[in-house]
């Protein structure tokens, strides 16, 4: 009589999605602790969040396509980013302005952990000094890793868990969609800054742009964009 091998345990949907982000997690801050301020957390990163969900990818025989790191939708990913900037940086700026007028109205300690500004602001377009490498930087170091871990493995993944939703402006959004948001906003506290919470916002617009068109590449560039127009309005109002 034989005897038939056992099967391997593999994780559910949530304890594989949680258990590398954990792990993803841990990494930043060890090398934040060890490293300080050098590129080193943030390749730590970008390795981990293009790398880490290979593991389990590869289990399923699964490839990055598999979860929209593709370019099959690039004339509608495209234009989503066009419509999407046009509308949020206008209103983007009209906020920026009162938050920083809202700021000098805070006591210090308060301040300094909503915001990492602070002072009396003047609007002087300007340019980040080698903003050509801030692009590159942005779109292929910081954006594009990010939304494919975030929005493009975890969020179709926690879909499997949870498929139901209600449908908003022709996507269903149900509680894949919101736990990736939080989960994003808080591993940015890996590096110990509160006010990086704050990106739980353009999170939902990240994840919805990603719902939309079954890419990332739409929301990577949203999310390259709004980072270089975050770090165009700093110089521009604080000069640093």
């Amino acid at each position: 009589m034989s005897v038939s091998a056992a099967t391997p345990w593999r994780p559910t949907a949530v304890q594989e999605v949680l258990g590398l982000w954990g792990l993803g997690f841990l990494g930043i801050i060890v090398s934040f602790l060890l490293f300080g301020g050098s590129g080193v957390p943030k390749l730590v990163a970008t390795v981990g969040f293009l790398y880490l969900p290979l593991i389990p990818m590869r289990w399923r025989g699964e490839d990055y396509r598999d979860y929209g790191l593709s370019l099959r939708t690039w004339r509608q990913d495209v234009r989503l980013f066009l419509v999407m900037s046009a509308v949020v940086f206008p209103l983007f700026f009209g906020a920026f302005v009162l938050w920083t007028e809202v700021l000098q109205h805070l006591p210090a300690e308060l301040a300094r952990l909503l915001a990492p500004f602070r002072g009396s602001a003047h609007f002087t377009p300007r340019l980040p000094p080698r903003f050509a490498e801030w692009v590159v930087d942005q779109l292929f170091v910081v954006a594009l890793p990010e939304e494919f871990f975030y929005r493009g493995y975890m969020q179709a993944r926690l879909r499997d868990a949870w498929p139901h939703g209600r449908r908003l402006l022709g996507v269903r959004l149900g509680p894949a969609f919101w736990l990736t948001a939080l989960l994003f906003a808080l591993g940015h506290l890996a590096i110990f800054q509160v006010w990086r919470l704050s990106v739980f916002f353009p999170a939902l617009l990240f994840g919805w742009m990603r719902e939309r068109t079954g890419s990332v590449v739409g929301a990577a560039l949203f999310h390259a964009a709004a980072n270089l127009f975050v770090r165009f309005l700093e110089v521009s109002f604080f000069g640093f």
